[in-house]
């Protein structure tokens, strides 16, 4: 398998000088340590572009946590927001609502997101695009980055390849959302993701349950 991290700090190494990359984020929390590594060798420019959120509340959450995050550690990244408009989510997944997170249904929002960044930093003249999401271990680093080697075809501009949970990445992101006191949601953003997320307690919840009945039968 295609080291991606590699792929990324050999195209780094050929810079000279600082170029333009616009970076999709999906939250403070995974924007994290892309931002500590990426600021070396770039003048960054966030794009928060999430119509995938189940709800106005969560997504603003999110937003008004990566600004926050921003002002305090790097006041001279800006944010663009994109369009939120949730019907095109659903639009995007039509017809894979019913599967497994993790599977097709994903990779259509990967593309949905994707591509907005793409054309967002061809019309303003970015040199690059990429996406922080693949700093989360439930994200598909190879489907992510095929994505956005297709779109860079596409859309005339340069994407970087990318796996920013590798080098503990996922555990500096961990760490650095801690230091800043950063809201971390555990489920992706979707709603089916959330349905996934509140079937998964309900049933540590049972199995929980489950092993303290026993415990205290065994006492009796």
């Amino acid at each position: 398998m295609e080291n991606y991290n590699i792929k990324m700090m050999n195209t780094l190494n050929t810079f000279k000088g600082k170029k333009k990359i616009l970076i999709h984020s999906c939250c403070a929390p995974c924007s994290t340590y892309p931002i500590e590594v990426l600021s070396i060798y770039f003048d960054i420019t966030m794009f928060y572009f999430n119509p995938n959120i189940d709800d106005y509340i969560e997504y603003n959450k999110r937003k008004e946590e990566l600004n926050k995050y921003l002002k305090e550690t790097n006041p001279n990244i800006n944010v663009i927001e994109g369009k939120y408009n949730i019907s095109d989510f659903y639009e995007a997944v039509k017809g894979f609502e019913h599967i497994k997170e993790g599977g097709e249904r994903c990779f259509k929002c990967y593309k949905l997101r994707l591509e907005e960044t793409a054309k967002t930093a061809k019309s303003l003249n970015f040199d690059y695009f990429t996406t922080v999401l693949s700093i989360s271990p439930y994200k598909n680093s190879k489907k992510l980055n095929e994505i956005g080697e297709q779109l860079s075809q596409e859309y005339g501009v340069n994407y970087l390849n990318a796996d920013f949970k590798k080098n503990n990445g996922y555990k500096r992101s961990i760490e650095l959302s801690n230091t800043y006191g950063l809201y971390r949601q555990d489920y992706c953003g979707c709603k089916f993701s959330k349905k996934e997320r509140e079937q998964a307690l309900n049933k540590n919840c049972i199995c929980d349950n489950e092993i303290r009945s026993k415990k205290v039968k065994t006492v009796i």
